[in-house]
């Protein structure tokens, strides 16, 4: 099993993810350049965090672009597996895989800090090994995180199951306190129909190891790749 981890320029994350994958969970992985046109041989796609070509006009508005989407568009259609983690969460929405939008925090401020999110489903391959409700504690790094949608997409997203986490107290309740960009209902993740598909503001391989403070994060990378080893 091998994941492909995407770099746009910009892209600052993704040596975060190469370590994670590597020196701790063991995994094989290979980077992948946007101007690619193939993920042939890989099982599994990760979008990191940064600033995809300087976040010009907004989030992954130019990295929608890339000759590499074509590729993921295909990949996730076809059911693979693809996680965008903050910029690549945005990225994911511009390219129509994911929907909503990513917005300015409320704060108009850059929030780099521990967060905690509830999961709230666990019928996607990132949490598919984790308890309902179970508290996570990831770190967000943006300016731009504030998830937004329509209130029918909201609507729906809350009918199917499709918003994966929404950020909370440490002990699991919804507050306006525990938010921190005004992301319209808490929201910190969701995934597309088919569910193969996620994105998520916070960072999870930031998360990884103990010596960071939580490995809460980890716990999600594991669930994504017994996901993609799965026949």
């Amino acid at each position: 099993m091998k994941v492909g981890v995407l770099i746009f320029p910009g892209t600052w994350s993704h040596q975060d993810f190469a370590h994670v994958l590597q020196d701790v969970l063991g995994c094989e992985w290979g980077y992948v350049w946007h101007k690619d046109t193939s993920v042939a041989g890989y099982d599994c796609l990760v979008l990191p965090g940064g600033f995809a070509h300087g976040d010009y006009l907004r989030g992954g508005a130019i990295a929608r672009f890339s000759p590499i989407m074509e590729a993921v568009v295909r990949f996730a259609k076809s059911g693979g597996p693809v996680i965008g983690s903050c910029n690549g969460f945005q990225i994911l929405c511009e390219a129509g895989l994911l929907p909503g939008a990513l917005l300015r925090n409320t704060s108009l401020q850059y929030r780099c800090r521990w967060v905690y999110v509830r999961t709230e489903s666990t019928a996607t391959p990132l949490t598919r090994t984790l308890a309902p409700g179970q508290i996570l504690k990831i770190p967000i790094s943006h300016g731009e995180g504030r998830y937004f949608a329509a209130p029918e997409t909201l609507a729906a997203l809350r009918a199917n199951d499709r918003i994966v986490f929404r950020y909370a107290t440490p002990d699991g309740r919804i507050t306006a306190e525990a938010n921190p960009n005004g992301a319209l209902d808490n929201i910190a993740g969701v995934c597309n129909e088919g569910r193969n598909v996620v994105g998520l503001m916070p960072h999870p391989e930031r998360a990884a190891e103990r010596l960071l403070g939580s490995e809460d994060g980890r716990l999600l990378l594991e669930s994504l790749l017994a996901a993609a080893t799965r026949p």
